[in-house]
Order: C-alpha cells, then sequence, then structure tokens
C-alpha cells in the first residue's frame, strides 16, 4: 500500500510574567478569544516539525477555538537562529521544535516565556525544560537501520563507539547534517568527554568516506538497497520508508544499541511560548492543544510515527511501547543547546 509520504524541509546543521489567571485560562479555554481586532486572532507559528502532522493540528486547532494560525516552516536550527536574530521584533508567536537543543538554545537567551502550569501538568516534567519555558509534545528514539541481506543481529555493534572500529570502513553511512544527529554527539560528549568524542567522530567519519548523505530519507534507502550496511536514524525514517514503498520491498529492519548506550538517545520534540508575543494568550492555548488530548490523538495517529507525551495518549502506531525503551539516562538539561556538539561538528569538518 502507497501512503503519502510527510513533507520535510531540507536539512541543515547547524523572565518572567504572570501565571495566574489569564495562563491558566489559556492553557484550557476552548473558547474563541475575546478582544481581538474585528473578532479574530492570528498567531504565528514558527515549525521545524513534520509539515503534514502540523497542518492537521493546525487545521484542528483552527476549528476548535476560531484562532487563525500562520505557519513558517523550516529546519529547527533554521527557526532558532531567525529569533535570536530577530530578538523582541520576531512576528513569530509559537515555535515547534523536532529536538530540544533549539529550545534551550531560546530558553538560555530569555527569549521564550513560561508555559502555564496546567499545560506542563500534562506532561511527565522530565520531558519538558526545568524552568517550565517550553513543553514536550511527543518523543523519537534513535535506532540502528541495518540492511538485513548483509548483516545479522548478531554482526550488529552494541555500542555507537563500535562504529569507530575499522571493520566498519566503507559500510556505513552518516546524515550528519540532520540535526537528529545532534543529540547523538551530545550524548557521545556527555558520557565519554569532548576529547573522546573528537577522536569518535573523525574515526566515524573516515568509516564513512563517501557515504554521506543530505537527509536520513536517503540514508534510510541507501541501506535498504544494500549500497551500505547500516547508519543510525530516529526510527520513524524507517517505518515510513516501510508504509510508502511496503513490507515486500524492504531489505532493511531496526536495531538498538545495548540498554543505556550514548547511541541509544530519545529525543524530545517540544514548543514554547516567545515572550515577544503579542498573542501570549492564544499562543498558550495553541501550546495547551498540541499536549491535549485531541492533538496528542493526531500525533499518535500520524506518519510522524512518534510517541505522544501527553494527557496519558499512547502511540497507535507499530512502535515498541515506549515504557519498554532503555535509552541512554540524559536529562533535558545534559543535552543542553548543542552548542559543544556544533563545535566538535566543525573541528571534525562534518558542519
Amino acid at each position: 500500500m502507497n501512503i503519502p509520504r510527510e513533507v520535510r524541509r531540507p536539512a541543515l546543521i547547524v523572565t518572567s510574567v504572570l501565571l495566574g489567571t489569564v495562563l491558566l485560562a489559556a492553557g484550557c479555554s476552548s473558547g474563541p478569544p475575546s478582544g481581538s481586532a474585528g473578532g479574530q486572532t492570528t498567531i504565528t507559528l514558527y515549525s521545524g516539525q513534520h509539515q503534514q502532522t502540523t497542518a492537521t493540528l493546525v487545521a484542528a486547532f483552527e476549528k476548535k477555538t476560531g484562532i487563525n494560525v500562520k505557519v513558517r516552516n523550516n529546519d529547527e536550527a533554521v527557526l532558532a537562529n531567525q529569533i535570536v536574530t530577530e530578538g523582541s521584533a520576531s512576528p513569530a508567536d509559537v515555535i515547534y521544535t523536532e529536538n530540544s537543543p533549539a529550545l534551550e538554545q531560546l530558553q538560555g537567551k530569555n527569549l521564550l516565556t513560561p508555559v502555564a502550569p496546567s499545560t506542563l501538568a500534562t506532561v511527565p516534567s522530565r520531558y519538558s525544560s526545568p524552568t517550565g519555558d517550553w513543553v514536550g509534545v511527543s518523543a523519537r528514539v534513535s535506532m540502528i537501520v541495518y540492511n538485513t541481506d548483509r548483516l545479522s543481529p548478531g554482526q550488529l555493534p552494541r555500542s555507537i563507539l563500535d562504529l569507530a572500529d575499522p571493520r566498519w570502513k566503507g559500510k556505513i553511512g552518516l546524515a550528519q547534517g540532520e540535526t537528529d544527529f545532534l543529540p547523538l554527539v551530545i550524548s557521545v560528549e556527555r558520557t565519554y568527554g569532548k576529547s573522546a568524542a573528537a577522536k569518535w567522530l573523525a574515526a566515524v567519519k573516515s568509516n564513512a568516506g563517501a557515504n554521506v548523505y543530505p537527509d536520513n530519507e536517503v540514508l534510510t534507502n541507501e541501506v535498504n538497497a544494500g549500497h551500505i550496511e547500516l547508519g543510525i536514524i530516529n526510527s520513524y525514517y524507517w517505518h515510513r520508508q516501510r508504509a510508502e514503498v511496503g513490507r515486500s520491498a524492504m531489505h532493511s529492519a531496526l536495531a538498538t544499541f545495548a540498554p543505556g548506550d550514548a547511541g541509544y538517545v530519545i529525543d524530545v520534540s517540544g514548543a514554547g511560548v516567545l515572550a515577544s508575543s503579542t498573542e501570549k494568550m492564544a499562543s498558550q492555548r495553541f501550546v495547551a492543544f498540541l499536549v491535549g488530548a485531541e492533538g496528542q490523538e493526531i500525533i499518535a495517529h500520524s506518519q510522524s510515527y512518534e510517541y505522544p507525551l501527553g494527557s496519558g495518549v499512547t502511540t497507535a502506531q507499530p512502535l515498541p511501547p515506549f515504557a519498554t525503551l532503555q535509552p541512554a539516562p540524559l536529562t533535558i538539561p545534559e543535552l543542553g543547546d548543542g552548542s559543544s556538539a556544533i563545535s566538535l561538528l566543525q573541528q571534525a569538518q562534518l558542519a
């Protein structure tokens, strides 16, 4: 069965306000906003998430609330840097990202305003900003994608560090320009130190050789075609490929590194309201919708193949149960804003 593929952007590497009745109402109310010019409110969303799923979320929110949402899609790193450049003049009201480092970057520059407590309460606190400046919306997990004609499960590396071994020379691929690759570098650095991470990156680059791809879709396709033996991706890329081409055309499978390994990372997608927003009430309502039951059910059934994090909703897609995952024990603050990892990628001439 052919299923339309999610549209994605090109991959590129890269205070305080009152939290009283207004924000609580913003998080919970479902009626149309008051005090809007002409009786209608418009907010601007900077989105680095999957375009089709975001469009479905936006349409449902607009229908429910009567609030218009203008969407600007791009790579999350591009959008975060744009907000930094725009500062208080940014037209953005809400930012919605695939990974937490972009949100942590904005939080560190005091460009986000606290999310309503009622909204934060719908998501386990470990998946949101410790300071409450953004909320986790969904999660993905990094996995090995490998060609089943060329490798058996017993031949797979148990640690991400094993990819530096010369035995993988010419057999692995990289899509290091994807922002999804950044948390992996952060995880290796946090676990083993900056020097070890730099040596690992240099060895992985050497092993990949010419097998460097513009995005994870291409990397996943190359593994499935048998041009390379394996790569590291967020698992949803493989699930989307299988939905597109059908099971019979799949010559690849997914596997995890050993429990707790630095290559076994949970990536959190999140959303926050800009401190400079002139429509904070409506923006808070949009963020609340993302983690509310209706928004989370949309994500649960979408072809983003992500794990909903809020309102007790679980995925309807054929993914391993979220509770069974055994990732590296990294916290949101430990993943940080990614600046150190970007420096490592530049040092390895991979950025």
